[in-house]
């Protein structure tokens, strides 16, 4: 193969990598051994002629609008930071946004269509965001991460005790997730019938799939908090160490009492997550997944909705698989 062609063949494999299959710019740009200068101004010849414009010597295509640093400018904006590093008081990336911000710190104007396509060839994609709370203390996260969590896995161990992940949750009949049907350009409105109802459960996780959950009467309380770890502790049949949220009643003076007899020592231990840190608990996905199927079904009675959200429950408690790969999650893969 010619020089040349070897080339051009580099050309379209670093654009393809990008456009066709999603890969971070950058970490291209590293795997190939090219700067980030290239490849943006390569993505930029692509944009502007397409596929034959990256053969060499090609002088094809519209006069460029967008330049490679205007598409280095933006794919750094978008993943290095968010609009609020503009002194902007919105938090989320929309075409409408990048568009005014590009026209602003680049004197550039292009279409929303425009930006969605430049947004494309530059591997981005329309994402859901994870909200984490501005409360969050990084220091007790990594104090939890390095030091509480092992330590836990350590006198588990000693104990011979299964972790456990337990959370509460609350299924709404007003809540409303996903999409509806509606007219054209026409927003739908979900009026409150204040007829609402609600159920609520408590469910723990382990890494190796076991799942147990029961239905909450009424509010939990130290009390009832305290039983139910009785009735896991049975029902498991071995030794068992909670890592549970902030809840009040967790810290409640009563419920420590309980966990320190002489009985409970190696036999009912308890371990706190970091405060506003929801994510690091691999329980959380049991609700998000069940809030998801419970959403897909029809709902006319508290009756039925009691038996839809047990039914899904079920399902995932016997799902092995699906409650390991709670596990697996960016945020929940320590706890393997």
């Amino acid at each position: 193969m010619k020089r040349s062609e070897a080339r051009n063949q580099k050309r379209k494999e670093v654009v393809e990598a990008v456009i066709l299959r999603k890969e971070p710019a950058t970490l291209v740009a590293r795997v190939h051994n090219i700067t980030n200068r290239t490849i943006f101004n390569w993505l930029a010849r692509y944009r502007n002629g397409g596929w034959e414009a990256l053969t060499e010597g090609s002088r094809r295509g519209r006069p460029k609008k967008v330049t490679a640093d205007d598409m280095a400018w933006i794919y750094d904006a978008v993943t290095m930071g968010n609009p609020t590093n503009y002194k902007l008081e919105f938090c989320l990336w929309t075409l409408n946004n990048l568009c005014a911000l590009l026209e602003q710190e680049r004197e550039v104007t292009i279409s929303k269509s425009s930006m969605s396509r430049l947004l494309g060839h530059l591997g981005l994609t329309p994402q859901r965001p994870t909200y984490k709370s501005y409360k969050q203390d990084k220091d007790k996260i990594n104090e939890y991460l390095v030091r509480t969590y092992p330590s836990v896995v350590a006198e588990a161990k000693k104990h011979k005790a299964r972790i456990y992940f337990i959370d509460e949750a609350s299924f709404r009949s007003d809540s409303h997730r996903g999409t509806t049907w509606g007219k054209i350009a026409e927003t739908p409105v979900v009026k409150d019938s204040g007829g609402r109802f609600n159920f609520k459960l408590v469910s723990e996780v382990s890494a190796r799939g076991d799942m147990y959950f029961d239905v909450i009467e009424e509010r939990m309380n130290s009390d009832k908090f305290i039983e139910y770890l009785k009735k896991l502790r049975k029902d498991a049949g071995h030794p068992i160490f909670i890592i549970a949220d902030n809840a009040r009643y967790h810290h409640s003076k009563k419920v420590q009492e309980f966990l320190n007899k002489k009985e409970q020592h190696g036999n009912i231990m308890m371990a706190f997550l970091p405060p506003y840190s929801p994510e690091l608990n691999p329980d959380e996905q049991v609700w998000n997944y069940a809030k998801r199927e419970v959403g897909k079904r029809i709902i006319r009675s508290k009756e039925e909705m009691e038996k839809v959200i047990l039914s899904v429950m079920n399902t995932i408690q016997k799902n092995t698989q699906l409650v390991q790969s709670f596990f697996r999650m960016p945020d929940t893969e320590y706890a393997l």
